[in-house]
Order: C-alpha cells, then sequence, then structure tokens
C-alpha cells in the first residue's frame, strides 16, 4: 500500500466515506477512522493493519480482547483502545436492538439472536431469564447471576420471586457457554428439571431453556425435553 501522503484524495478513507458511504470502507479502513483523529492518517491506517492482524482478521475476536491486549499494537494507548472497544460496543447493541424489536420470544432462535450480542462471546457464564406474557411478549429481562468461566448460579426461588412480581406467566431461562460447546452439562440438565418442576408449582410455564454461544445454541424445546 502506497504511503498516505501519496495517495490521491479519493483514496483516502475519510474521502470515502464522506463521498461513498461508510459501506465503502474496509475494516482497517473503518478502524483507522476510529483510532486515528488528531493523528497521521498513515500512522492509524498501518495500527489499524496490526490490530486486525492480532485478532486473525475478525471482528468477533476483537470484541473479545481486553484493553491491554490491543496495547501490544504500538502506538496504542488505552484511550485508542477504548474508543474502539466503545465502538464495538455499539455495534453489539444495534444487533440488540434489531433483535429486540421482534418482542415476542417464543423460539429459541429470537431467544439466541437477543442474547448472542451480549453474552454469546463473553468469557464468564451469566444466567438470565426471559419473563413473557401468554402471548410470549417481553415483559423483562432479568439477569440472575454472573459465575466463572464454567459454572454459574440459578436461584430458582429468586427466579419466580421475579416473575410473579412482573405478573409474567412465561418463562425462558438462558445462559451461555464460554467454551462456544452448546450441548448441555448434566447441571443444564438438572436445573432445568428444577425450573421447570417448581414453575408448574405456581402455574408458570416454562417455554424454553437456551444455551447460547456465539455462533449457535442449544433448546430444550426444540430437543424435545421440555
Amino acid at each position: 500500500m502506497k504511503n498516505f501522503s501519496d495517495m490521491v484524495r479519493e483514496e483516502r478513507p475519510d474521502f470515502k466515506a464522506v463521498n461513498g458511504g461508510f459501506q465503502t470502507l474496509n475494516i482497517v479502513e473503518l478502524i483507522s477512522l476510529i483510532i486515528g483523529q488528531g493523528n497521521d492518517p498513515k500512522t492509524a491506517i498501518r495500527q489499524s493493519r496490526q490490530l486486525v492482524n492480532i485478532c486473525d482478521g475478525s471482528l468477533r475476536s476483537m470484541t473479545k480482547r481486553r484493553t491491554e491486549e490491543l496495547e501490544v499494537v504500538q502506538g496504542i494507548d488505552t484511550k485508542k483502545a477504548m474508543a474502539l472497544q466503545a465502538a464495538l460496543e455499539l455495534a453489539k447493541r444495534i444487533e440488540q436492538e434489531t433483535a429486540e424489536d421482534c418482542k415476542e420470544f417464543g423460539t429459541a432462535d429470537a431467544v439466541w439472536r437477543y442474547f448472542r450480542p451480549t453474552i454469546g462471546n463473553a468469557d464468564h457464564e451469566e444466567a438470565h431469564v426471559l419473563l413473557m406474557n401468554n402471548s410470549f411478549k417481553l415483559i423483562k429481562a432479568v439477569k440472575l447471576s454472573s459465575g466463572g468461566l464454567t459454572e454459574t448460579a440459578v436461584d430458582v426461588r429468586m427466579l419466580l420471586k421475579e416473575a410473579i412480581l412482573n405478573n409474567a406467566t412465561v418463562i425462558t431461562l438462558v445462559h451461555n457457554h464460554p467454551s462456544g460447546n452448546n450441548r448441555p452439562s448434566r447441571e443444564d440438565d438438572r436445573i432445568t428439571e428444577r425450573l421447570k418442576k417448581a414453575a408448574e408449582c405456581m402455574r408458570i410455564y416454562m417455554c424454553d431453556h437456551v444455551i447460547v454461544t456465539d455462533t449457535k445454541y442449544y433448546s430444550y424445546a426444540e430437543e424435545g425435553r421440555l
């Protein structure tokens, strides 16, 4: 790639964005605009390419990197790394807003699309519950716990208390597997069975238990296990 100073105006990322839209820029050019404000654009391009390389060309991989991992690139300080992470977080929230617009969560796919941006590639387990009405319309999503790499606690009593307080008649339990393996564990099976029995006693319908990863999900309902 030629030096930035040698580029014709039409090749510059800022010019391309203004005249052709941001969709005309590649990943390196987009990142250079995030981290390069007030700096030499040629340097920003070089730093952006190095950031992409250490993340194997994957934006999903980049979302998993901690600030200090991005700072290994010369010239990327905490401020630049945080600016990039903020932009990636905004992208996640846009995706979640889009999924939330469906309003109904009667299918595992809808549940997965809602949670994948936030917990699909998290490095720790989290448990959530969707509280819904009889039409599977969302009343409230409640975070139940945040655990370690391989396990998290689900308090069945507190979960059902939330459902009752919010007049929910349908619930779906959701948690993620940081390993990327969507197959349920014995503990997942045990919690599912306990929650279903407890919910039945309270006349609350357990719609599903969905295990979320970044690329796929496991649904107890779809597998005929509820």
